[in-house]
């Protein structure tokens, strides 16, 4: 049976009408470039929270009963730009109404809400987790490709990488030194958290690539590469953000399922929940 409704909460806390949080999905594979089945992500990361403890041992609490809406999803798929625009038009629906969080779906996904979310609040940067720093102009005929997802919100703010640990030469111009985190440097130590919220403005809008984390972890990725960062350093680096902005909302994106190792659907999963927990404790 398939999951359309994030972590299968009740009714009475899944409605829209009952709801401060939204989720929407967007089952979009069109330009990845190695491995297929992002489009499959959503379907995955609901199936999975089905089966997730509603409880939240860390911040004591069943966060789901501040209501969380699982909107229908995105179904466009003509073209990354007709994708875009449409996932742009449905996040505008929801955001300064609900905490809009979308779930992927590859990384061109996320180009929409970002815009929707630029547009609605002053003073917003996007702070990305990922290891591509995805900065090509353009890629294989498209602008709105995943691979230049971050070149097109540079054109509307400033972006904070964290996790950065491929690239191609192409991009080298396109990098803000101060505002890139690589993930060689990171590694084995939190001394870099107090630096990276430094460089974000009050209100932050993040995007998690999956393929941020470290394959050990997370294997169920498109371009999965090794070196990157573990599950502590995640939730710990997000809690202080947390913590010292204003979040506004955010996307997971880039999960590409496999039947035989599901745990990576339950990583995001849990992910997303805890996040909303955050902005809500």
């Amino acid at each position: 049976m398939l999951m359309t409704n994030y972590g299968g909460i009740p009714k009475e806390f899944s409605d829209l009408k009952n709801a401060k949080v939204v989720i929407l999905p967007v089952p979009y594979d069109g330009t990845s470039t190695w491995v297929k089945g992002a489009d499959k992500g959503p379907e995955a990361i609901l199936e999975a929270s089905a089966n997730m403890e509603l409880y939240d041992i860390e911040s004591k609490s069943e966060i789901y009963t501040i209501g969380i809406h699982t909107a229908k999803p995105v179904t466009e798929k003509s073209s990354p730009e007709k994708m875009t625009d449409a996932v742009y038009k449905e996040a505008k629906k929801y955001v300064g109404k609900y905490y809009t969080v979308v779930i992927g779906g590859e990384h061109s996904v996320s180009f929409g809400t970002i815009k929707a979310h630029f547009e609605k609040y002053k003073n917003m940067c996007v702070l990305q987790i990922d290891a591509h720093s995805d900065l090509r102009p353009e890629y294989e005929g498209s602008k709105y490709n995943h691979a230049c997802v971050m070149a097109r919100t540079r054109e509307l703010c400033r972006v904070v990488h964290v996790g950065i640990r491929s690239q191609c030469v192409e991009e080298l111009p396109y990098i803000i030194r101060e505002n890139i985190f690589y993930a060689h440097e990171i590694q084995n130590n939190n001394d870099w958290f107090e630096k990276a919220v430094e460089r974000l403005t009050a209100n932050v809008y993040i995007t998690i690539d999956l393929d941020g984390l470290d394959p050990s972890i997370m294997p169920s990725t498109g371009t999965p590469e090794p070196g990157g960062v573990g599950w502590y350093q995640l939730i710990s680096f997000l809690q202080k953000v947390y913590q010292k902005r204003n979040v506004v909302g955010f996307d997971v994106v880039e999960l590409c399922p496999n039947k035989i190792n599901t745990a990576p659907d339950f990583l995001a999963s849990k992910l997303i929940y805890k996040m909303i927990g955050y902005k809500f404790k």
